[in-house]
């Protein structure tokens, strides 16, 4: 089974500081469709303006990853962490039995452009972790690059969750397959340009969920950017 979630239908926001489209319910937007996928709990795409950020706020018991696309953002947290992170760069924060954070914009002058993303833990009460990895774009040209896994394995980074978090870069006729074990489900989210998931025509923001399917088959159209999550 593929089930198509388009951009134009996500939840959207404008906060004058945050630009923010919601793949699934998140904050004030609420589908009772589309409260999430397997372990997979949000897809949120945020763009922050020059200078400003999310201020200190808490989370518990959920794996979070930080996907920069364009721009700079600035990462503190209660575990005594400060980093900022670009393109290329993946942070992952655990955060287990309690953490507090911000993130902020780290330009003065340009938008941070980046992807938010939850995945709900497989125990809870874990101690809180943070990581972060850097994937060049040439890593990822025209393949699915592992950048995290419940092990660490090929150099992502580590997450309490049976899920593993693929990204590529498929320019025009580049093709990669994801092939499935039974019983595993997938959903492959476009972030920029344009792809062919599934036999699905998709554009930023566009995303699939594939339940019962052998594979995810992606083809790019047009400098795809792609995340495809293989998940319990």
């Amino acid at each position: 089974m593929i089930v198509k979630r388009l951009a134009s239908e996500r939840g959207h926001a404008d906060h004058g500081w945050l630009d923010t489209r919601h793949t699934f319910s998140f904050a004030d937007y609420h589908d009772p469709k589309h409260m999430g996928f397997r372990a997979l709990r949000v897809i949120n795409e945020d763009r922050v303006a020059p200078g400003q950020g999310f201020g200190t706020h808490g989370h518990r018991d959920m794996e979070i990853l930080s996907y920069v696309l364009e721009g700079a953002l600035a990462h503190k947290d209660s575990m005594g962490t400060g980093s900022t992170i670009r393109p290329g760069d993946v942070q992952r924060m655990s955060a287990g039995t309690g953490v507090r954070h911000s993130e902020f914009n780290a330009s003065a002058s340009e938008a941070v452009h980046f992807l938010q993303i939850w995945i709900l833990p497989d125990e809870p009460g874990r101690p809180p972790a943070y990581e972060e990895k850097h994937f060049s774009n040439a890593d990822k040209e025209g393949r699915l690059r592992l950048i995290a896994s419940p092990d660490g394995g090929d150099g992502s980074v580590t997450i309490g969750a049976d899920a593993r978090v693929y990204a590529g870069r498929f320019g025009r006729a580049d093709k990669a397959t994801l092939k499935l074990a039974d019983g595993r489900h997938a959903w492959a989210h476009v972030a920029r340009g344009r792809a062919r998931i599934a036999g699905q025509d998709l554009g930023p923001g566009d995303a699939v969920g594939l339940s019962g399917e052998p594979s995810v088959d992606v083809e790019g159209i047009d400098g795809a950017e792609v995340l495809v999550f293989d998940l319990a």
